[in-house]
């Protein structure tokens, strides 16, 4: 759904406004943050105009080269971010901010931005620029990305505990271990993509000091993220091997089976071979009991294999 929101300082107080008409009884100096979701071209053109600055196409907000993630001028900053949305799909958002007012740019509605949006109005003496804005929506987005890590390690817990014996490993289960591990790739290059953009913020002149001092706390926050992933990756990698460790015993059983059964079968088999022959001279032939007595041979054999079979502990 389409929408703009302007947010601009007013009376010591943080104010929000969905009129383009703002741009005309704001006075440019107040405005701390515009927010456009999935707005037309002409909306993008008047901004562009009003802020003289360059809002990015698509194409252009997803290039994965770091000069496209990360543009620095004398008095603006460009940053193209991914943020994750429920479904694990990447949403690539372009932040632009000059002169202290921060432009976002996105085509999904995101909990972290409203999450954000809540935080403004709670403690407006905290967002004096947009430059403090843009910092906090990456701390937010960081607090978003834990919380999915944890979710994710909790999905791994059940799993594991689902997972008992032979008869519990099986295709669907290594199918889930391959949907964990993807869905904690694309959390680890998520969490990547936000230590370049924040390192690279960091290093900027043009960041205020105590939004610089909260960054250094994101960047940390994001290497202990690391580490959680990479945790979720070994027990990911120990559960996949059990699983097919648990397969492989379970189709080890059933050759097993299926080989005592041939070694069983083949004397009765081969005595039922010979019998079964039509050469004239065969004395057997003319035996009263030779029908019973081949029958109780078979029999013999395959107790007699049964019997060595036990013996050794092969059964």
């Amino acid at each position: 759904m389409s929408e703009i929101r302007f947010f601009y300082q007013e009376d010591n107080r943080i104010k929000m406004s969905r009129s383009m008409d703002s741009l005309k009884t704001t006075p440019i100096d107040q405005f701390l943050w515009i927010d456009l979701n999935d707005v037309a071209v002409e909306v993008e053109s008047e901004l562009e105009q009003f802020l003289k600055i360059y809002i990015q196409e698509e194409e252009e907000m997803e290039e994965i080269e770091i000069s496209s993630r990360y543009m620095e001028t004398t008095d603006s900053i460009v940053v193209n971010s991914s943020f994750l949305l429920d479904n694990f799909e990447d949403e690539t958002i372009s932040f632009i901010i000059k002169n202290g007012i921060l432009v976002s740019v996105r085509k999904q509605h995101l909990r972290s931005f409203n999450e954000t949006v809540k935080k403004m109005f709670a403690n407006p003496r905290n967002y004096q620029t947009g430059y403090n804005i843009l910092v906090d929506l990456f701390a937010t987005r960081v607090d978003y990305d834990a919380d999915m890590i944890e979710d994710m390690a909790r999905e791994i817990t059940l799993l594991s505990n689902r997972i008992k014996t032979e008869d519990d490993a099986d295709d669907d289960a290594l199918i889930a271990v391959k949907e964990l591990q993807e869905k904690t790739m694309i959390i680890r290059e998520n969490i990547v993509d936000k230590q370049r953009v924040c390192s690279n913020m960091l290093k900027s002149e043009l960041l205020p000091v105590d939004a610089r001092n909260k960054l250094s706390i994101i960047i940390k926050d994001i290497n202990s993220l690391f580490e959680h992933t990479r945790f979720g990756f070994d027990r990911l990698e120990y559960l996949q091997d059990a699983i097919i460790g648990l397969i492989n015993i379970q189709q080890n059983k059933i050759i097993k089976i299926f080989t005592i059964v041939s070694v069983i079968f083949m004397p009765p088999t081969l005595v039922a071979s010979i019998y079964g022959m039509n050469f004239r001279k065969m004395p057997e032939l003319d035996w009263d009991f030779g029908y019973p007595l081949s029958i109780l041979l078979m029999i013999a054999c395959v107790g007699a294999i049964l019997f060595i079979f036990k013996r050794k502990k092969w059964l």
